[in-house]
């Protein structure tokens, strides 16, 4: 049954700046976390409808306070982009936590990665090198289950963006699942191109398209589609994502990197 929802309309999220979570007190904080994860929260049971779609709370930058709160709700997944930061946090909080590595992987820092016991995902494979550097890496710290990953499309064709054209994703796609023993395959992720039409977003489109391909081509189970970020997770989320990445809706402005 085709399923018709309205597209929604812009939700205002308190965002407070940096300068001004210097001053609120851990109560205020930890309310601040609470308040704008159960609205994201709210919204994506709303419009995810039957569809398969988990949402990933951004907390790179944020203190180890800021996932305790947001963890208390009942929020388990969680997304890094630099691999320090994630192994640093990793040591420090519950094992409870799903751990999702969201940015760039450098080849030098797979091994890092593969020897966090909760890493649930890495969301940024960007092609057969990558690929290959992250199964040796698994075998070599001894990692006993497949690691889950995402190959990165570059729907957008933007040269600033990593990942790969989407006229390649089959064929990494294949080698991953042919040739990579320590990895499960779990679908493909894209960053749309930003100030897109949201109600018609060609890179959303796009990624929806290789997804029902590869899955059946490759005669896969499970087979996700990652996009939408906080700017653009309602939408991501009634086009059929299966996992939407928030970070300022929920957390609120971030301090610049050290």
């Amino acid at each position: 049954m085709l399923r018709i929802l309205s597209r929604p309309t812009k939700q205002v999220f308190f965002r407070p700046s940096f300068n001004l979570l210097r001053t609120m007190s851990t109560t205020e904080r930890e309310q601040q976390v609470i308040e704008n994860l159960n609205k994201v929260r709210k919204e994506v049971e709303e419009l995810k409808g039957n569809n398969t779609a988990r949402l990933v709370a951004v907390s790179k930058y944020m203190p180890a306070e800021d996932i305790e709160y947001a963890a208390k709700t009942g929020q388990t997944h969680f997304g890094e982009n630099y691999v320090q930061e994630l192994v640093e946090k990793s040591k420090k909080l519950p094992s409870s936590i799903d751990w999702h590595f969201i940015g760039h992987l450098q080849s030098n820092k797979c091994k890092a990665v593969a020897g966090i016991p909760n890493l649930f995902l890495v969301e940024t494979i960007d092609g057969i090198k990558k690929a290959d550097a992250l199964n040796k890496a698994c075998t070599s710290v001894g990692r006993q289950d497949r690691l889950k990953v995402y190959v990165q499309v570059n729907t957008s064709g933007e040269e600033a963006k990593s990942g790969v054209p989407a006229s390649d994703a089959l064929e990494v796609c294949k080698h991953i699942k042919e040739n990579c023993p320590a990895l499960e395959l779990y679908g493909l992720m894209t960053i749309g191109m930003k100030d897109r039409d949201a109600t018609h977003n060609p890179d959303f489109e796009k990624i929806v398209e290789l997804r029902a391909d590869i899955k059946s081509k490759l005669e896969l189970d499970v087979f996700e589609a990652s996009f939408g970020m906080s700017s653009d997770f309602k939408e991501a989320l009634l086009d059929g994502s299966n996992n939407v990445r928030v970070g300022t809706a929920i957390f609120g402005g971030r301090p610049p990197k050290a």
